[in-house]
C-alpha cells in the first residue's frame, strides 16, 4: 500500500495528471467554440419541416440545398459582390494611409510630442461607440453626395479601421532597425525609395496581419452600412442577414445558409495567408 501511494504522489504522476486536466480542458473549450458553428452547418441543409420536428438536432436526417438555391435565387450575389468591393477597398485604402504614417510616427521627430498627440486622438477615435459618429458622418456623406455608394462606405469606413491600421502597423516599423534607413540615404535612396524597396517588405508579415483585420471588420460592419445605404440593390452582406429577420418569423435554414455564405470569404483567406499572419503574430524580424 505504501508503494502504490506514493507512486500516485509521485511529481511524475502529478504532471501527467495536470496535463491530461488541461487536455480535457481545451477539449471543452474547443467543443464550446465549434458547436454554433456545426449547428449552423447543420441547420443550412435541415429541411424546415425536420427542423420544425428536431429543433435541436445538430445534424439533418434528409440533407438538402434548396435553402442554398432560395437565398441564391433571391439575390445574395449581388450582397457577396458588394461586400468584397467595400472591404478590399476599404484594406487597401486604409493600408495605404495607414503605412506611411506609421512610418513617420516612429522615423521622424515631431515638436512638442505632437507625435503622441496624435496617437492618443487616434487611439480615442478607435475606442469611441459606433452611434457616436454616425450621425455626424451621415451628415457629412449626405453633404457630399456620397450616400447610397460603395465609395461612401470605404471613406465612412475609414473611421475605425484607419487608427486599428496605424496602431497595428506601428509595432512593426518599430522593430525594423534604423541602419536599414541610414544605409539607404547614403545610397541616396529618397523617402518614396525608402518606404518601397525597403520597409514595405519587411513590414510585410505585418501588412497582412493588419489587413486580415481590417478585412474582417469592414466584412462585419453593420451600424454605418445601415445608415448609409438605402437601395437593396447596393445592400452589403450583414444587411442582407438581418433582412432574414422579420416580424413574421425566422427562417432558420435559409439564415444558417446566408451565414455560411457571409463566413467563408473570410475564412478562406485567412488559411491562405495563414503562415503570414503566423509571422506577423509572432514579431515579424528576429
Amino acid at each position: 500500500m505504501s508503494a502504490i501511494s506514493a507512486g500516485t504522489s509521485s511529481p511524475m504522476f502529478r504532471r501527467s495528471g495536470q496535463q491530461t486536466l488541461l487536455w480535457a480542458l481545451r477539449i471543452a473549450a474547443l467543443a464550446m467554440l465549434l458547436l454554433p458553428c456545426v449547428w449552423m452547418l447543420g441547420a443550412a441543409f435541415t429541411p424546415t419541416l425536420e427542423r420544425l420536428d428536431h429543433p435541436l438536432a445538430l445534424w439533418p436526417q434528409a440533407p438538402t440545398l434548396q435553402h442554398f438555391l432560395t437565398v441564391w435565387e433571391s439575390g445574395i450575389g449581388r450582397q457577396v459582390l458588394n461586400s468584397l468591393l467595400v472591404s478590399c477597398g476599404t484594406t487597401l485604402l486604409s493600408l495605404t494611409l495607414a503605412f506611411p504614417a506609421a512610418y513617420a510616427l516612429v522615423r521622424l521627430r515631431f515638436p512638442g510630442r505632437l507625435d503622441v498627440v496624435f496617437l492618443m486622438l487616434v487611439l480615442a477615435v478607435k475606442l469611441m461607440p459606433p452611434i457616436t459618429v454616425a450621425v455626424p458622418l451621415f451628415s457629412l456623406a449626405k453633404t457630399l453626395h456620397l450616400l447610397d455608394s460603395v465609395l461612401g462606405l470605404m471613406l465612412a469606413y475609414q473611421v475605425y479601421t484607419l487608427p486599428l491600421s496605424i496602431w497595428m502597423l506601428l509595432s512593426f516599423v518599430r522593430e525594423i532597425p534604423v541602419d536599414y534607413d541610414e544605409a539607404a540615404c547614403i545610397d541616396g535612396a529618397g523617402l518614396f525609395r525608402r518606404l518601397v524597396d525597403i520597409m514595405l517588405p519587411l513590414c510585410a508579415p505585418g501588412l497582412v496581419a493588419t489587413a486580415i483585420f481590417v478585412l474582417i471588420a469592414a466584412w462585419n460592419e453593420f451600424l454605418l452600412a445601415l445608415l448609409f445605404v438605402s437601395s437593396p440593390s447596393k445592400f452589403t452582406l450583414p444587411l442582407a442577414v438581418a433582412g432574414y429577420v422579420t416580424e413574421n418569423g425566422i427562417d432558420w435554414g435559409d439564415l444558417m445558409s446566408v451565414g455560411m455564405i457571409a463566413s467563408l470569404p473570410t475564412l478562406a483567406v485567412a488559411g491562405y495567408v495563414q503562415r503570414y499572419l503566423l509571422h506577423g503574430f509572432s514579431g515579424g524580424l528576429k
